[in-house]
């Protein structure tokens, strides 16, 4: 803007000066020509005076550098001429200033020469005698005298256009100085020209409405945002592009991605395929982007979610599309749980009922020496009493599944508790050369007793079925960090890591080679599990392969919870 400025001032500026140059030019060539006409009229009529009082005398006593002075007859002859020989003159009588003189008593001509860039004016003044006095003068022409003015004019113009130069400049930064110095931000707090007060004040009330709407629009998206983000679901947006719009951080989370990376916000736009390119992802982006509904299944970080597509359609042209995402990996796994649960079942049930039904039936036929019998009978006794804590075992999984079963918390002394299980099997561990010991102290929990001896129990119980001869079992309880911790440590064959991951699921055995030695229904870690969930305990493991294993819970420890107090034991007013 400084710049314009300074051009329109320079130019105007300019303009000014050329124009008033040859304004003042023109006004003094025609005040000088005037000046030159009266002095010529004034010079003739005292020449005529001296003519007619002292007859042609007068006029040979002029100077040689005076005025050109012709006296004409009344016939056109030139009598007398101080600047040409009169004898060799033409006649003069069909001059103009001549004519003219005759006929008016005076007269004036202006005869211009194109070689010489010169004009003569003629002044004619009528006699007594009829004779006609004509004095002449000579002088440039008006292109004359601007050529010879070029340069002088040209040192002037460039004179006047350096301080209009300066000028401008000073003034163009004057005049946009107070423009820059305006506070957009804050339009009312402004002191410039008058003519801008309707400008800022419209450009403060615009700027209130934009900050309003912002604030709304703002407001409106963190809203929808904070919904976004509570919900379970993942959302995402996409233009007729397939670049992310917007999304919430629960599509991250079940397409396995880190909700650390920031593909929502930015300049540069992530495209949608950036985040998945598996083919079922692609397929049902493509189909979205074609405007048609898609439903698939994916694969994610190691679960399932169900992916649903539609399309945006505005007057019948595709503008983007909305990706719903719900995790149903729970869903799938216990679905393939569901019939893995049956097939083992199944599996279970028909081995011991197998044996039984076997035993039963050659002793039917009387295959069977009654010295033998009592041996059938207690095979059939132990096949039954295997299928009876299996189905106990189904039982009490069932149970803790449907949370139905009818207990209550108590408080219980945990030290206490893991002691009588400890002696409980103690004979069992001595018998496979196995050293058990309790370390700890006493510390009351709060907590379904049943259900946290049946955890326990299984707990000590499989680290004892997979430990190795004169191995250990060491269960030990500490207060750490506002929770109790019960461990049950092992010296036995230890878990793989890939292992570690199913081995609370039903039926689950790591060492499958020996279960049918190792004895049990293979529901003890699920036993666990469920338990442990029914309680609000957390399970932990750790273990490495052929050293052993660690299983810890942690109970919530309320001796250390901060107490509740009334506001009046602490003398505040309510």
């Amino acid at each position: 803007m400084t710049r314009r400025i300074f051009r329109a001032v320079l130019s105007v500026s300019f303009l000014v000066c050329i124009v008033g140059m040859v304004t003042v030019f023109m006004i003094l060539f025609h005040y000088f020509d005037g000046q030159l006409t009266k002095e010529l009229s004034s010079e003739a009529k005292y020449l005529a005076l001296s003519v007619e009082n002292y007859g042609m005398q007068a006029l040979e006593d002029l100077p040689d550098n005076s005025e050109r002075v012709t006296l004409v007859a009344p016939d056109g002859r030139v009598l007398f001429d101080n600047h040409a020989d009169p004898d060799k003159m033409d006649n003069h009588a069909n001059r103009e200033e001549i004519v003219e003189a005759m006929k008016n008593g005076s007269a004036k001509a202006v005869r211009r020469s194109d070689t010489i860039q010169k004009q003569t004016v003629y002044y004619a003044l009528k006699l007594s005698n009829n004779c006609v006095l004509r004095v002449s003068s000579t002088q440039y022409t008006v292109v004359a005298v601007l050529a010879g003015m070029i340069q002088p004019f040209l040192w002037i113009t460039f004179a006047i256009l350096m301080a209009v130069g300066l000028l401008a400049s000073r003034i163009s930064r004057k005049i946009v100085e107070p423009l820059n110095q305006l506070d957009l931000e804050n339009p009312d707090n402004n002191e410039s020209y008058d003519e801008l007060a309707p400008l800022l004040t419209k450009i403060s009330f615009q700027q209130k409405t934009i900050q309003r709407q912002l604030l709304q629009a703002k407001q409106q998206q963190e809203d929808l945002q904070m919904i976004t983000n509570y919900m379970k679901e993942g959302i995402l947006l996409i233009d007729d592009k397939g670049e992310i719009l917007s999304g919430n951080t629960s599509a991250l989370k079940i397409l396995g991605i880190s909700p650390d990376l920031q593909i929502f916000i930015g300049k540069h736009k992530k495209n949608i395929l950036a985040i998945n390119r598996s083919e079922p992802f692609r397929k049902a982006v493509d189909a979205v982007l074609e405007g048609r509904h898609w439903e698939t299944i994916l694969e994610a970080d190691g679960g399932y979610c169900q992916m649903t597509a539609n399309p945006v359609v505005r007057d019948g042209e595709v503008e983007g599309g909305v990706l719903l995402f719900v995790d149903v990996t729970e869903q799938r796994q216990n679905e393939m749980l569901r019939r893995e649960f049956t097939a083992n079942v199944s599996h279970e049930l028909k081995t011991p009922l197998t044996s039984i039904s076997g035993f039963a039936e050659i002793m039917k036929d009387g295959f069977v020496k009654p010295q033998d019998v009592p041996q059938f009978a207690g095979k059939i006794f132990d096949e039954s009493q295997r299928l009876i804590a299996l189905v106990g075992d189904i039982i009490k999984i069932s149970q803790l599944d449907e949370d139905m079963l009818p207990y209550e918390k108590e408080e219980i002394d945990l030290y206490e508790l893991s002691e009588q299980i400890v002696s409980r099997l103690q004979n069992v561990a001595q018998n496979k050369g196995i050293t058990m010991t309790l370390t700890g102290e006493p510390v009351t929990v709060k907590t379904v007793r049943k259900i946290a001896d049946e955890v326990i129990y299984n707990l000590c119980d499989n680290a004892i079925k997979y430990n190795r001869p004169d191995g250990s079992v060491k269960v030990s309880i500490t207060r750490e960090d506002h929770q109790v911790l019960l461990k049950v440590e092992d010296t036995g064959i230890g878990i793989s890591p890939a292992d570690q991951r199913r081995v609370f699921e039903r039926f689950y055995r790591v060492d499958k080679s020996h279960s049918k030695q190792i004895g049990g229904t293979g529901l003890g870690l699920s036993i666990v599990k469920h338990g442990a969930a029914y309680l609000g305990v957390k399970i932990g493991l750790e273990s490495v392969l052929g050293e052993g294993s660690c299983f810890s819970l942690s109970f919530p420890d309320e001796e250390s919870l901060p107490q509740k107090c009334d506001s009046e034991d602490l003398g505040l007013e309510t």
